[in-house]
């Protein structure tokens, strides 16, 4: 039987995880989840793409939002879970989506770090990104979040791609929300709707890599692996895929370590083939 090993969230689009032991499923996914994004001067999103120094943020969660610090830096700053205040328009990938801008101070102090002039800035509730047409249902949303509410990975697919690595690598590097350990490697491939305890998902698509893989979370450097590998196996009409494309369909239960993950439909298999992959 599957179970769920861990839980992360990612408060701020680009920035490390923090790992939980429980967390409520929202129409967006888990809550809080990529609800804060670092925009540039134009308002368009930040990330590791393009900053890789956002991995070396240290984020931590307590009763009334998130503290983040920066190694060295005397100073560290206190963000609240919910924002109120003016709206702004804000760009990310082809979405252009309501946030909420945070004070000086804030912007200053990220600014400051990456030696670049940016936002953080906050999705409110009434701000609405719809999901992907192709999956949509009709109201379905997504957070700050490349383009679902959430991602998926099997504990054995990671050992399968670290047993071809010279360098084993650590789950971080693909930025999951859900681990499961048990079942075969890739085996997420062919998950259709699934339940974790109470809750019911839906595995919409694989997840398409990007260079962020490649970005070491420990130190920021930047090197070829995973994706030089991975290539070899795992590509599909030029993209290289690694987990699942998730979203949530039905919302406000409880997900915590431990809970069963039950398949209750699969895919076909002519609908995703890799090259060399077992599934």
């Amino acid at each position: 039987m599957a179970k769920l090993k861990h839980i992360f969230i990612y408060p701020i689009k680009g920035l490390p995880g923090i790992l939980l032991n429980s967390a409520i499923v929202e129409p967006r996914g888990l809550q809080f989840d990529r609800s804060y994004m670092l925009v540039d001067e134009n308002n368009n999103f930040i990330t590791q793409r393009n900053f890789p120094i956002l991995s070396q943020f240290i984020l931590s969660k307590d009763a009334l939002g998130f503290k983040v610090s920066y190694p060295n830096w005397d100073q560290s700053i206190h963000i609240p879970f919910i924002v109120t205040g003016d709206e702004i328009e804000v760009q990310v990938w082809g979405d252009l989506v309501k946030a909420i801008c945070l004070i000086d101070a804030v912007n200053s102090w990220f600014s400051n770090i990456l030696k670049s002039t940016c936002k953080l800035v906050y999705m409110p509730n009434s701000s609405h990104r719809k999901l992907d047409e192709t999956y949509n249902r009709g109201n379905d949303i997504v957070s700050f979040a490349d383009g679902f509410p959430l991602l998926l990975i099997g504990e054995s697919s990671l050992s399968d791609l670290n047993n071809r690595l010279e360098n084993p690598l650590n789950m971080d590097r693909f930025r999951p929300n859900l681990v499961f350990k048990g079942g075969l490697a890739f085996e997420e491939d062919l998950f259709a709707e699934f339940s974790i305890g109470e809750n019911t998902f839906l595995a919409c698509k694989p997840c398409a890599r990007c260079v962020v893989t490649t970005i070491n979370q420990q130190t920021g450097a930047m090197g070829k692996e995973p994706l030089k590998t991975l290539a070899n196996y795992r590509m599909h009409e030029n993209k290289i895929y690694f987990g699942e494309n998730v979203m949530p369909l039905n919302f406000g239960g409880t997900i915590q370590i431990g809970d069963d993950l039950k398949i209750i439909s699969k895919k076909e298999r002519k609908q995703f083939r890799i090259l060399n992959s077992e599934f």
